[in-house]
């Protein structure tokens, strides 16, 4: 099974995904009306959050990478005969899940990112990784379906992660609340 061929089974039956991308921002509201700014901080509400944040972003980088790579590199079709389920819904829910988490909870208590940006751009270098294994036929050779593609995503967001955090992490930590600490002058 090809991406393109995934894409059609999602377009010809739309019902889960309208509902899953319905639930998404409706899920933010009323999660936004029942917290406020500091309840948003504390353990249950955080990771909701967090979760809402994940499930918004990541079909949301993966239909704007999947638009970017139809519109400049794809010259067979234009976006003007995409399926607009696949394509651009998945953008306009995310960014409206990511406005409405914005307004009630600080995005930098949310667990499992600094930034959103770099959450996002994490995102799009991962779909962007992908889309050349699948590309270059690579894959072609270990005979991978989408699920095993859908494995390899899971892998290499992990391993982007993990280096993202180590090159990016600051390398001299606040040891204020460790104890004593020497300073040479």
């Amino acid at each position: 099974m090809t991406l393109q061929e995934f894409f059609d089974i999602l377009a010809a039956n739309p019902a889960p995904v309208l509902i899953y991308f319905i639930l998404l921002p409706v899920a933010a509201a009323i999660a936004g009306s029942l917290t406020t700014r500091e309840e948003a901080r504390q353990n249950p509400w955080k990771y909701f959050y967090s979760a809402l944040v994940y499930m918004s972003s990541v079909p949301g980088i993966m239909a704007l990478v999947l638009c970017v790579y139809t519109l400049f590199f794809e010259r067979q079709r234009s976006l003007l005969e995409v399926n607009a389920l696949v394509y651009f819904l998945p953008i306009i829910v995310m960014i409206a899940t990511l406005l409405l988490i914005n307004r009630k909870a600080d995005m930098r208590h949310i667990p499992g990112f600094r930034r959103l940006s770099g959450l996002l751009m994490m995102l799009a270098v991962t779909f962007i990784a992908i889309l050349i294994i699948q590309q270059t036929r690579i894959w072609v050779v270990f005979h991978g379906s989408v699920v095993y593609l859908f494995g390899l995503f899971i892998v290499l967001f992990v391993a982007f992660y993990l280096g993202w955090n180590k090159l990016f992490s600051p390398s001299d930590e606040d040891d204020s609340d460790k104890g004593t600490t020497y300073r040479v002058d």
